[in-house]
């Protein structure tokens, strides 16, 4: 047999009857493709001696043997898959570089067609789809946590995209962990934190896993300049593109919020559309009669809610959260514009809708203050913002911020009670506050009522506190005179 010859009929007998070129000692590899040709099967034989000689024989048969043993593969990938333009053309260039690829969709609030997305998983050749139900587990495990830490990142980010990445990644690593995939994927670009987050996590959980970071390989960034070669790549390989026009804008969506950036956004002075907002009303627009909710804490954490207008009442986790939202966005709270700095160094804007998160801040910040140490909060206070820059930057899984979460959950011990507040508006307004375990001592604070304490000590008081300030003035007048 030579080279480029056909043979047809018994080809695994053939194949044992070739008599190679060379020695078989010298066999480097190899490779078995399947090839189909407008319906006749046939297998592509690949032999490689010594990188330096290919001998390549095919052969017709009427029907295709199973032979998944000889077909070689790269491995097994479980990307995280959302059903979009992007992930599903990464799906199909995985596929193309020889991985076998498992695609994972967490639920996490989005509005998203699950089985939609199942079914072109499916279609694009994914060798399992798994969707994952993490509402419940994300509301409890990761916003709960947030909400005890009064987590704000730079004073005004409510962390809505930071908090969910830890949470799907770790089910990413399970699966991929289960199904006994080498690597993981994503569709996070090369510019930005989910990156870092993805990844971080992944590695913490899973330290023997290899990541492919497509927008982070010049073969695929080089391919994929933009859009427009994405939606070509996606025709040429039979991928459903998006009938229907793309907002100017990048989006994404989960319980806790919608965050919008990029596009027509990149432009720092420009006003966002007033279509832009999908999860809250404008202010303006919002009802004239304002809702008046009891939320009551135990641990820190909201264990009810109660409409006072109409009696409607939630007391899981998922229910309480999603009723927030509802509420809050009806009357358009928890609307931010903001330029940040993101961990790798640059500022980008986003505009972000969190309107059940701000709900629960401002509540949980009235019931901590009202049964909480004046000292421990200061100290909390200052978890806080370490708990929102460690998440922040992808360390959710990292020991610093276990540390810190153990910290805070202390903390929130005593913090128990009930708080009215209204919506209305776009804004929050406290009414009133109860809890069991309140520090605060009405007959002590009492103008009318002296009780334990003694007005005069606060002369004592006053005066020690005052020695450090004479110093500091006499050091200065001390300068001066110098001068």
């Amino acid at each position: 047999m030579n080279f480029g010859e056909s043979f047809s009929g018994d080809i695994f007998q053939f194949f044992n009857d070739i008599q190679w070129h060379k020695e078989p000692a010298k066999l480097h590899a190899v490779a078995f493709v399947i090839v189909v040709d407008e319906s006749i099967p046939a297998f592509l034989y690949i032999c490689i001696f010594n990188n330096d000689m290919y001998i390549i024989v095919t052969a017709q048969l009427q029907t295709i043997p199973p032979v998944p043993a000889l077909i070689m593969s790269k491995g097994t990938v479980v990307l995280a898959y959302s059903g979009g333009l992007d992930t599903s053309c990464i799906l199909v260039w995985l596929k193309e570089q020889g991985y076998d690829v498992i695609t994972y969709l967490a639920n996490i609030g989005q509005d998203e067609d699950f089985e939609a997305a199942r079914k072109k998983a499916e279609s694009l050749g994914a060798k399992k789809v798994f969707i994952e139900d993490l509402r419940t587990e994300f509301v409890e495990h990761f916003i709960w946590p947030a909400v005890q830490a009064n987590a704000v990142y730079e004073d005004r980010y409510l962390l809505g995209t930071a908090v969910a990445r830890p949470c799907i990644a770790r089910r990413q690593v399970e699966i991929a962990r289960r199904e006994g995939a080498q690597f993981v994927s994503h569709g996070a670009t090369g510019k930005g934190n989910d990156q870092i987050r993805f990844e971080l996590t992944c590695y913490a959980l899973y330290p023997e896993v290899k990541i492919i970071a497509p927008w982070r390989i010049p073969e695929f960034y080089n391919r994929f300049r933009g859009r427009t070669d994405l939606m070509e790549y996606a025709k040429e390989h039979g991928i459903p593109v998006p009938v229907t026009p793309r907002a100017p804008w990048s989006m994404d969506a989960n319980l806790m919020h919608i965050s919008y950036e990029s596009g027509i956004l990149e432009n720092p002075k420009s006003r966002a559309p007033a279509d832009l907002y999908l999860m809250t009303k404008n202010p303006e627009d919002s009802p004239n009669v304002q809702d008046v909710l009891e939320i009551e804490f135990k641990k820190g954490v909201p264990v009810k809610v109660t409409n006072m207008n109409d009696g409607i009442s939630k007391t899981t986790a998922l229910d309480i959260f999603s009723y927030l939202n509802e509420i809050g966005g009806k009357h358009g709270v928890g609307r931010i514009d903001i330029v940040e700095n993101r961990f790798i160094g640059m500022k980008s804007r986003g505009i972000y809708e969190t309107p059940g998160g701000t709900v629960l801040l401002k509540a949980h910040l009235d019931i901590e203050t009202f049964t909480m140490d004046k000292e421990v909060r200061r100290i909390k206070q200052g978890l806080g913002i370490k708990f929102s820059e460690l998440v922040y930057n992808g360390f959710w899984y990292s020991p610093e911020c276990d540390f810190v979460r153990h910290c805070i959950a202390k903390s929130q011990e005593n913090v128990e009670g009930k708080v009215q507040l209204s919506v209305f508006k776009g804004q929050v307004y406290i009414l009133g506050r109860e809890s069991p375990k309140s520090l605060y001592n009405e007959e002590l604070v009492s103008m009318d009522v002296q009780g334990d304490y003694d007005p005069c000590d606060a002369s004592g008081f006053i005066r020690i506190n005052a020695v450090r300030l004479r110093e500091h003035h006499r050091l200065q007048g001390l300068s001066s005179t110098k001068q």
